[in-house]
Parts: C-alpha cells; sequence; structure tokens
C-alpha cells in the first residue's frame, strides 16, 4: 500500500553550504497526518537536490538505494520520530527522458539500525508498577533525638506499638497504592491514563480503548486486573471475547475496525468494597504493554456552609480565655464597636468562671485547666459558619481591623485553608522543612523563619507553613486536622505540623490586630511557663504521635 503525501523536507538546499553534522546528515521530513502504513512516497520534484540530497543518483534510468541514509519524521499530531529507509527505499525517475524524481521510503517493521543490514530488535522496557521504596534516614543536626526522654525499660516496647501504628497508617492513607508506572515508548495502544474513576462494585465502561496499527491477519489484545472482572455486553456471533467476568480478558478479530468497537464496550467491576482504593489494569498487544490505574471511589456528599448576605453570616469570631477577664471585656467591646452583631464563641476553662454576658456570645465553661488545644478544640466545635476568626482573649480591635479583607481573600482564592495576619508589628510565620526518614527511625522536622511563594494577585501575602495567632480559618478543613487536646499550655505550631500537606496556608501583611498592654498574675503565668516535665512529655508524645525521629523549632 503506497501513500501519497507532500512532505516538508527541513535541509540545506543545493547552493547552500550544510552545518558540519555526524554523517550520515538527516533531513526533517514532515508527514500530517501521521502515516500507518509501511511505505511512503515522500514527493516528487524535477530537482533530486529538492528533495534532500539523500543519496547517490547512480545512472540516469536506475533506483537509487537509499543506503547510509536516515530522515527524520515529524508525525503530526503526535510528535517526532527517526524513520530508517530498508534497502527497496528509492529515489528515482520513472524514465530517461523524464525530468521528475520519486523519493518513497519503505519501513520494517522495526526499526533499521544505519550501516547495519540487519533489523535492530530495541529491548522490553520495564514499565513497573515500582513500588516507592521507603526513604533514606533523615540527619538531625544539632538537635538531639525525639525519644531522648523515653524511659530505657520502655522504649522497646513503645517503638514496636509504633511500628505497627505506623503500618496501619500507610494502609489508611493508601501507600499500598502510592506506586510508579512508566509510559512505554510508540505504544500502538489507546487507554486512559488518568481520571478513570468507578463506584465499588458497579459495573463501569472503560473510556478511550482501541489499537492503531498496522495490517494483521488477526488482531489480538488482552485486559488483565486484580481487584475487579472484566466484560464485554452484547457479543455478537463472530466476535471473539475470551474471558467474560474475569480477572483476563481476551479479545481476538481479523478486522481492526471490529476489534476496535469491541474495545469500546469492555466494562469493569470493581469485586473489592473500599471507599478509596485503587487497581491496576494491564493492556497488552503483541510485545506492547501499557497500565492504567482504576480509581475506586464511594462518592462523597458535599458539605457546604451558606455565607448568607453579610460578614456576620459569614464568620465567626473564636476566644479562648483562662483567668484574664478584663482583658476579655475589653477585647469584647472592641469587636462590638466594629461588628455589632458577629457570634462570639468563648471556650473558658478558668479556675473559677465567671460569667460574660452579651448579645450573640457563647460562653461554654469547660473543667479548669483542660488546656489550650481543648478550648481552641470545642470553639471550633460549635461554628456553624463558613469561616472563623482566631483571636487570643488580651488582643483588641483596632479602626484598621477588617474581617473583610480575610473574607476577600478566602472567596478569592478556595483552595485556602487559613489566612494569617499580623498583632500589632508581629507578622510571625514559618516553614516546616520536613524529610519523611525511614520507617523505622521516622522522620525528622526543623521550623524555619521562611515562606514560600507569593501568593497570586494579592501583594503582601506569601504561602508559608505556619501563621500567627491571629488568623482566618475555613471550618469544615480546620476540623479535619483538629487540635490535639493532649498539649494544654504552650501549643502552636503543632497544629500547623499535624495540618502539613492538609491545609493551604498564606501569612499576609496589613491584616492587622492590636494587643493589650498588661501584667500577668502569678496565678497565670505559672500556666503559661509550665514545668520541664510538660515539655519532656510533649516531645515523648511527638515522637509516636507524628512519628518523628528528631522536630526542631
Amino acid at each position: 500500500m503506497v501513500r501519497s503525501r507532500r512532505a516538508r523536507v527541513g535541509y540545506p538546499s543545493s547552493n547552500e553550504e550544510p552545518e558540519a553534522l555526524p554523517q550520515p546528515q538527516c533531513p526533517t521530513i514532515c508527514l500530517d497526518p501521521l502515516p500507518w502504513t509501511s511505505e511512503w512516497t515522500i514527493g516528487h520534484s524535477a530537482s533530486p537536490d529538492s528533495l534532500g540530497m539523500l543519496a547517490p543518483l547512480g545512472s540516469d534510468n536506475a533506483s537509487a538505494p537509499l543506503q547510509n541514509v536516515c530522515c527524520s519524521l515529524v508525525l503530526y499530531p503526535f510528535g517526532c520520530g527517526l524513520l530508517y529507509p530498508t534497502s527497496g527505499s528509492a529515489l528515482s525517475r520513472s524514465n530517461s527522458s523524464s525530468d521528475l524524481w520519486t523519493l518513497t521510503l519503505r519501513r520494517n517493521s522495526s526499526s533499521q539500525a544505519l550501516n547495519d543490514p540487519e533489523t535492530t530488535e530495541f529491548p522490553k522496557t520495564n514499565i513497573g508498577p515500582f513500588h516507592i521504596d521507603n526513604p533514606t534516614q533523615c540527619t538531625c543536626q544539632n538537635t538531639e533525638p525525639a525519644n531522648r526522654f523515653v524511659p530505657k525499660d520502655e522504649l522497646d516496647d513503645l517503638q514496636k506499638r509504633r511500628a505497627e501504628e505506623f503500618r496501619q497508617h500507610q494502609i489508611r492513607t493508601g501507600k499500598e497504592n502510592d506506586v510508579l508506572i512508566l509510559a512505554p515508548a510508540n505504544t500502538p495502544l489507546q487507554y486512559p491514563i488518568r481520571g478513570f474513576r468507578v463506584t465499588p462494585l458497579k459495573k463501569t465502561l472503560i473510556p478511550g480503548l482501541a489499537l492503531q496499527t498496522q495490517n494483521r491477519a488477526v488482531y489480538k489484545v488482552s485486559l488483565r486486573v486484580q481487584k475487579g472482572l472484566l466484560s464485554v455486553p452484547d457479543v455478537q456471533e463472530g466476535e471473539q471475547v475470551d474471558g467474560q467476568n474475569e480477572k483476563h480478558l481476551s479479545i481476538s478479530s481479523s478486522s481492526l475496525q471490529q476489534l476496535n468497537e469491541l474495545l469500546s464496550r469492555v466494562t469493569y467491576t470493581s469485586t473489592v468494597y473500599h471507599i478509596k482504593t485503587q487497581d491496576l489494569a494491564y493492556f497488552s498487544f503483541e510485545d506492547h504493554e501499557v497500565i492504567f490505574p482504576i480509581e475506586i471511589r464511594r462518592l462523597s456528599v458535599p458539605v457546604l456552609f451558606d455565607p448568607g448576605t453579610d460578614i456576620s453570616s459569614q464568620v465567626t469570631v473564636l476566644i479562648k480565655a483562662f483567668l484574664r477577664y478584663k482583658e476579655l471585656d475589653i477585647l469584647i467591646k472592641s469587636i462590638r464597636r466594629l461588628y455589632p452583631k458577629i457570634k462570639i464563641i468563648i471556650a473558658d476553662d478558668s479556675l473559677k468562671p465567671e460569667k460574660v454576658v452579651g448579645d450573640n456570645i457563647e460562653h461554654y465553661i469547660m473543667p479548669p485547666a483542660q488546656g489550650w488545644f481543648a478550648g481552641r478544640n470545642l470553639a471550633v466545635s460549635q461554628v456553624t459558619t463558613k469561616y472563623f476568626l482566631w483571636v487570643d482573649d488580651d488582643f483588641v480591635f483596632l479602626d484598621e481591623t477588617h474581617i473583610e479583607s480575610f473574607v476577600k481573600i478566602m472567596e478569592a482564592v478556595p483552595e485556602l485553608d487559613v489566612v494569617g495576619g499580623q498583632v500589632e508589628g508581629n507578622q510571625f510565620f514559618f516553614k516546616l522543612e520536613y524529610e519523611e526518614g525511614s520507617s523505622e527511625e521516622g522522620g525528622c522536622i526543623t521550623r524555619v523563619h521562611k515562606r514560600h511563594a507569593p501568593l497570586p494577585g494579592f501583594d503582601g501575602c506569601f504561602f508559608a507553613d505556619g501563621v500567627v495567632n491571629y488568623f482566618m480559618g475555613r471550618t469544615d478543613a480546620v476540623r479535619r486536622v483538629g487540635f490535639d487536646p493532649f498539649l494544654k499550655r504552650v501549643a502552636h505550631t503543632e497544629f500547623f505540623v499535624d495540618g502539613l500537606g492538609d491545609l493551604l496556608v498564606v501569612t499576609c501583611k496589613g491584616l492587622k490586630i492590636g494587643h493589650q498592654k498588661h501584667s500577668h498574675t502569678d496565678k497565670y503565668q505559672s500556666y503559661r511557663h509550665p514545668p520541664k516535665s510538660d515539655s519532656v512529655a510533649k516531645m515523648t508524645h511527638h515522637f509516636f504521635k507524628n512519628h518523628l525521629k528528631c522536630m526542631k523549632y
């Protein structure tokens, strides 16, 4: 079968000095559309030079073999490749009196190496799947190990329990599906590479399966999976399908069109019920094989917050109170001066609670000294608005305090989960440098005063991993991470450690709030600065909970 096509040959003309290139020189021949034949008539010309000076012309009336010649063949729309002509390729003219030269290229089923009369078979590449190896051990520089406070007689048992919990964590988070798959080069198989999702136990059509290849007497493809069954519905007489409703399915036909029609009807039904897992499908034809993922996912129901019509229906102000009722009263009055209707939620674990009154204030009394993060959890659990604004009980709203500015940023960038501001002139933020480490020893994490890239469209806003105690949070996102109630006295960074990789955080200059000037009581100071035993327990807690080898602030 010969197809004539106009070609664009990117090669110096006969009156130009060619560049010094390795021999043989390879002109670029562009064919459009992609030819799946073995032979092409590249073009006709009155001058052989315009066809690329591809070979010695030989006699005037004989074909000139295209030996020691390659063509850089551009195949639209699928990219580029090299075409190595066989000995049957030729540059010729039809007869001795003709001025018309014709360039014809033929190729074998495999590429032919230059200066080698025999066909070279490329080795079959292993495309996976490859399970990603455990990361290498991380290094704790100038930092003591996180397990240094664990009693030696308890360390072995604690490490065994931690190892088992980490193994279960890997299963829950789908680590077993975290594999590397390579796409083979120049495959004739078409298949979905991303986005094929099925509902567990429900039959679903596999989109996009097809074969594109040269003529053959018989075409045969096969598919195999591990967590499901394959089938082709409505198979008619004469259509060859083997392995219906099994893990391995093969389809064959003497007609490529019929084969592709059958492939367009292949379905997958998972046999494993899981709300979030993955299967791998292996699709093969002759020596070609590809792998594509099948995502098995139970659809989740959206949970939406009605933003209403004003700031009071969008945001709730949250406060954790402890002993400082004078400062709390000043804060509430400053809020009411600017936002008279906004809801305020107070979580209070004071030793002797005092009554807090006012319109649209919810005051929750906790058992005494339950701690900073327990109070945060309680307050966030009661929010019914899309966002909340976190403030300390000794802050004060200023004329420059505009909750609307936070909302504007969050609404413009729906992916954001936390937007931090600045307290007086303090725009505290940090970056967490984390190495996963080995599964045996755990990871290494260091807090540094750095930030990531700027937030596009908002001057003075930058991505970070943690921010100051004055921030707006997306209610549903922060609830998913939560605040660890084990941390009672000194805790802030730990929330962002738990949210690393799950919360998208930015820090913004100009989002201001004030800080009251006051003197702490001895009672308050004793809780604000806990004994060393608290720090010891805290580090041991992180060693287990966050699977850490070391942690540096």
